[in-house]
């Protein structure tokens, strides 16, 4: 796990330094870079595997003819070494070099061999010709950017601002944050910069910027593919079965490992499997203590009693962090770290665990996302079982339920629940649960720009990116098999895999997803919809999976979240910054929200009126990412 960045048509080398040093958290282990001919690659190092100098980046081929930097992990390496370990001359045990001497075999083809979470390019300086490429489901993140000339790649934004690069704002982004508190797809804020898309690459001459699309190597399979023969319990024994290969893989370390424990079902099934393939071998798990009823107006229960009862079940090592956040001073830290203005406080938790983690010298933590996404596991997909019922019911019986859910306060969990899942009643099933993505309506995120932005969004629809992906569906899909592949290449990849890496590599860490293995995310796809969610029991089969492993009581208690008082932090310690950075003088300045709604927002959020907890922070999240981005004014030192 490292940090890359690339340069091409920059000639000044501290420019290129100065990146290197905007990611150095992401590995301080060494630092090494190439420069020739206009074109930069620069790599900072997480030692990982091959702890020696061997496994420093930039890697050359033999012949020097080829330069690689990789940043992740590739589970498979060592089989996929063994086809042509005869043929190259390895100076290394690593995975980088795997990847590099593959890339020089196959071509192309190795991209579809890689089991593992990556980002990486690779020059040929014989043919002037880089490939840059992102890793199947987007765990490593990676952004680029074109302008004429010249052309920029990195794990974080925040390498390119030494470049002087042009920081025009996307105001569509601008709308997506507010509307999901995350941006889906390709936008960023800057508009010249782009996530480069999970499952895809960028190949071209150094020469020839222009025209330079994203080709996809890998895609989803379009439809689950029902295996009719198999019974209930084949596919919780096949479902076993991947699951303890892919835990397997994961734990491939040359240093210590550790693991996210929030007593919650997915991160206890992998700490089971992971005791039961090492039954002698010391496992550390963290966790964090929220605190005496910290749950009562978010909404989510204490994860820190199940955390111990696991711990205790399974004979490991729990380390409980207090989860105590000086909010104010940490605030800016963590959208820098984001390096986008993501609205959610869970990446903070990340930081506190893996900062914890680090200082006991283990680089490594192994978690649970995903498993919501795969199987089910959010109370948009329980929703579905409300269609039927939906479709029954007349127009004008909506509009009275709506108008009537619309009255209730907004301070308890179950009145917001309700007025989240009557918002959009009464439009076509396909928009009503694209809503269930949303924080606030279409109209009142419009409302909150001001005329001269207004206009920049008008007719801008934020499911823009939701609807591109319905082509990748056949007709008959499933509601919640469709909800599931809206999950996975949206809300998992743009959301909880970008906090989750960016916060555990703000305290060099590399976070781990096994529920992301390759083989694992095919065979799901081939399971029943019946098996995934039955009636309102989501993660059925992973359940039945888990009662092999884990009490009952651990595995079906309520569903909770990753969480934080954003809330209480919103209405009261926060307060004052909100009075600052959203003034009506700050907001005026900055020229983008309209301070009379902004105010109004606010104010109906502090009465109970409304929820806006989560779109005030973003915001906030918007302001404190202009702030050190935009303006380039630096808290993080």
């Amino acid at each position: 796990m490292c940090g890359i960045i690339g340069a091409i048509g920059f000639s000044d080398i501290f420019k290129n330094n100065s990146a290197l040093k905007l990611i150095s958290h992401r590995g301080p282990d060494s630092f090494g870079s190439y420069f020739q001919n206009n074109v930069f690659l620069g790599h900072t190092r997480l030692s990982i595997q091959d702890l020696s100098e061997n496994g420093n980046q930039p890697m050359y081929s033999s012949d020097e003819r080829y330069v690689i930097i990789f940043n992740g992990e590739i589970y498979n390496h060592q089989e996929i070494r063994a086809e042509f370990l005869n043929e190259f001359e390895f100076k290394s045990s690593g995975d980088t070099e795997t990847v590099l001497y593959g890339y020089i075999k196959y071509g192309v083809h190795i991209l579809k061999k890689l089991n593992g979470i990556f980002a990486f390019a690779i020059f040929d300086t014989e043919l002037n010709e880089i490939i840059i490429v992102r890793d199947q489901f987007g765990v490593k993140p990676l952004y680029y950017y074109i302008d004429k000339e010249v052309f920029l790649f990195g794990s974080e934004i925040k390498s390119f601002l030494p470049f002087n690069i042009n920081k025009e704002i996307s105001a569509q982004s601008l709308f997506n944050y507010l509307t999901f508190l995350w941006s889906p797809g390709e936008s960023t804020p800057f508009k010249g910069v782009k996530k480069l898309l999970p499952g895809t690459y960028l190949k071209f001459n150094i020469s020839l910027l222009i025209d330079i699309k994203p080709i996809h190597y890998f895609q989803l399979q379009n439809e689950p593919l029902i295996i009719k023969s198999h019974n209930e319990e084949e596919y919780i024994n096949k479902l076993e079965q991947y699951l303890l290969n892919a835990v397997k893989r994961q734990m491939l370390s040359d240093v210590p490992i550790g693991f996210f424990l929030s007593g919650g079902l997915d991160s206890s099934l992998l700490v089971a499997m992971a005791r039961k393939l090492n039954p002698d071998m010391e496992i550390i798990c963290f966790t964090v203590d929220l605190g005496q009823n910290s749950g009562e107006i978010e909404g989510f229960t204490d994860d820190l009693l199940y955390a111990k009862k696991v711990a205790d079940y399974l004979k490991v090592d729990l380390k409980v962090v207090k989860s105590e956040i000086d909010i104010i001073s940490m605030f800016d830290k963590m959208i820098w770290h984001l390096d986008e203005p993501q609205a959610d406080a869970a990446p903070l938790n990340v930081l506190k665990i893996a900062s914890i983690a680090r200082d006991k010298n283990i680089k490594v933590l192994i978690g649970g996302a995903a498993g919501d996404d795969l199987f089910s596991g959010y109370r948009r997909h329980q929703a579905l079982n409300y269609e039927f019922f939906f479709q029954l019911v007349p127009n004008f019986i909506f509009r009275i339920i709506k108008y009537f859910a619309n009255k209730l306060p907004s301070n308890l969990p179950l009145f917001r629940r309700v007025k989240k899942l009557t918002l959009n009643i009464d439009l076509t099933p396909l928009r009503r649960q694209l809503g269930y993505f949303a924080w606030l309506p279409e109209n009142t995120v419009t409302s909150l720009f001001t005329q001269e932005w207004k206009k920049k969004v008008e007719g801008y629809d934020p499911f823009n990116y939701f609807y591109s992906l319905q082509k990748d569906l056949f007709c008959d899909t499933s509601e919640l098999d469709r909800m599931l592949y809206w999950e996975l290449k949206t809300f998992l990849v743009d959301h909880n895999l970008n906090y989750t890496d960016k916060l555990g590599m703000a305290a060099g860490v590399e976070a781990r997803v096994p529920y992301l293995d390759l083989d694992l995310v095919a065979f799901s796809r081939t399971l029943p919809t019946s098996l995934k969610m039955k009636g309102k029991e989501t993660k059925y089969i992973l359940k039945k999976v888990a009662e092999r492993y884990l009490p009952r009581d651990v595995i079906y208690r309520p569903k909770t979240g990753f969480g934080a008082p954003v809330r209480k932090w919103i209405i009261n310690d926060l307060q004052e910054i909100i009075n600052e950075r959203l003034s009506h003088e700050k907001l005026r300045e900055r020229g983008i929200f309209d301070a009379d709604k902004v105010w109004q927002l606010i104010l109906d959020n502090k009465n109970g009126k409304i929820d806006a907890s989560y779109s005030i922070w973003a915001l906030l999240a918007i302001e404190s990412w202009f702030i050190q981005f935009v303006d380039e004014k630096s808290f993080v030192k």
